[in-house]
């Protein structure tokens, strides 16, 4: 697959509730629902089963990120540094949401970089899955593909992260608390909060 195509999930699994969803679409107006948050918040998870019951397409910039540079995050950051994917990382988020509606999941860092942000903010709805520490821990201690955990005390290192970018991801247009539930009591909760008024659609902003 080229840098140009998405991952697209198959809309075969869950029946999308037709009224929530239509519902939804409206609301939308052609934007892309965009999740946002640290490691571990759910947003792949709860990613899919959204674009199943909206009759979108899912996509993770991780994933397209990785297909497109033929290594794995870890060997990114290894090979070019930090740096070098989040730019990666912002050219890929926003040939996506150029390309078509979506639902995307980025990556834990991707909302702190000043153009991510201003190109979802232009054409997304951006939701940030908020969680608390201990079930970020429980999460993350499932996977060792985290860069940013590999040196360190692991909670010292979500310690911090959460003290640098919730404040962050607080700038997203709707916040839903992700916790230990069923992951589609968070996909209903989302479809809910999107089927009211949403702000409008708005130029970016540096």
């Amino acid at each position: 697959m080229t840098e140009g195509e998405t991952n697209r999930l198959p809309q075969n699994s869950a029946q999308p509730m037709a009224p929530a969803a239509d519902a939804v679409r409206s609301n939308l107006q052609s934007r892309s629902v965009v999740l946002v948050g640290l490691m571990g918040c759910g947003k792949s998870s709860v990613g899919k089963r959204l674009a199943t019951r909206l009759g979108l397409p899912f996509v993770d910039a991780d994933e397209e990120i990785v297909r497109a540079a033929g290594k794995s995050i870890n060997e990114i950051f290894a090979e070019y540094g930090e740096a070098y994917f989040r730019d990666r990382e912002q050219k890929v988020i926003a040939r996506l949401l150029a390309a078509e509606q979506l639902v995307l999941a980025t990556g834990g860092g991707a909302y702190m970089h000043p153009e991510t942000r201003a190109g979802i903010r232009e054409h997304g709805i951006s939701i940030w899955l908020r969680a608390e520490l201990p079930v970020l821990m429980k999460r993350v201690a499932k996977r060792d593909s985290r860069p940013l955990l590999k040196d360190g005390n692991p909670e010292t290192v979500m310690r911090n992260l959460i003290a640098a970018r919730y404040p962050t991801y607080a700038e997203a247009d709707l916040t839903i608390e992700s916790r230990d539930v069923p992951h589609d009591v968070i996909v209903n909760e989302i479809l809910e909060t999107l089927r009211s008024p949403l702000p409008l659609a708005r130029q970016p902003r540096l």
